[in-house]
């Protein structure tokens, strides 16, 4: 896949809940520690099962993030029925790529945070000397973050967990997708270090190789909190392309996780 499709694709999937066109395009992700958290309450009582109106009093919103926008997610979250991997047990890992929740949840929410622009430096104005390519990675250089927040019933949410957690395992030689007609491979998922946020979390990336343009990394995490799941995907375009290593937006997290406590 040439550069100018790849940066097309991943401009549709950062605007669209990171939908699965962004794996088709954008696709390293270097493993770090083991992200997965230990269940920290499991001797707690049971924690209330949410309602819509709650979560969305509780999800980010425009102000929460110094820096980035909040917002409606740009063309909406999926209908999971319409995100499939070719293999069902890695559904989780490209669920969660495209703003899905694990399971089956009593409700949900999602919002969309994208990072101010930077201002550029005097090299990427420069539109001589091969610059032109660096100043279009550099005008994208943005994390656009999808947070959903999802609340279980029962114990919904640990088995929401845990079905992302073992996913990760079982398809960390890669899988094959497809969401609306739209077909995608990962190469590589591994497990990362999580942000030790909520309750138990599990951190990770997945890989796509995209022809001259190489591995292409997306990173995702899943965290409990009580009987609420959040779920973070962050892509950052010109990161991407430039070869630049990124994360889960971590502002984002820390915000989030703040207004679950």
């Amino acid at each position: 896949m040439n550069r100018s499709s790849g940066v097309r694709l991943c401009a549709t999937a950062a605007v669209s809940a990171l939908s699965l066109a962004l794996i088709t395009g954008c696709g390293n992700g270097d493993s770090k520690d083991s992200g997965a958290t230990s269940d920290k309450d499991a001797s707690k009582p049971a924690a209330k099962t949410l309602s819509a109106a709650e979560l969305k009093k509780l999800i980010i919103t425009q102000g929460d993030v110094p820096g980035q926008k909040v917002g409606a997610v740009e063309g909406g979250v999926p209908d999971a029925s319409k995100v499939k991997a070719d293999d069902a047990q890695c559904d989780p890992v490209l669920r969660a790529f495209t703003g899905i929740a694990p399971g089956s949840p009593a409700a949900n929410t999602s919002k969309m945070a994208t990072e101010n622009k930077k201002a550029p430096t005097p090299d990427a104005t420069s539109l001589e000397d091969g610059k032109f390519e660096d100043a279009i990675n550099e005008s994208m250089n943005l994390d656009v973050t999808v947070v959903t927040l999802a609340s279980y019933d029962g114990d919904g949410a640990e088995q929401g967990l845990k079905s992302v957690s073992d996913a990760v395992k079982a398809c960390a030689g890669g899988f094959s997708g497809e969401q609306d007609g739209e077909k995608g491979k990962f190469t590589k998922v591994s497990e990362e270090k999580s942000s030790g946020t909520g309750d138990a979390s599990v951190a990770f990336t997945a890989v796509n190789d995209a022809g001259k343009d190489g591995s292409l990394p997306l990173h995702a995490e899943v965290v409990r909190h009580g009987n609420t799941l959040a779920v973070y995907t962050t892509i950052n375009i010109g990161a991407m392309m430039s070869k630049k290593a990124y994360t889960v937006s971590a502002p984002v997290v820390k915000a989030q996780a703040a207004k679950l406590k």
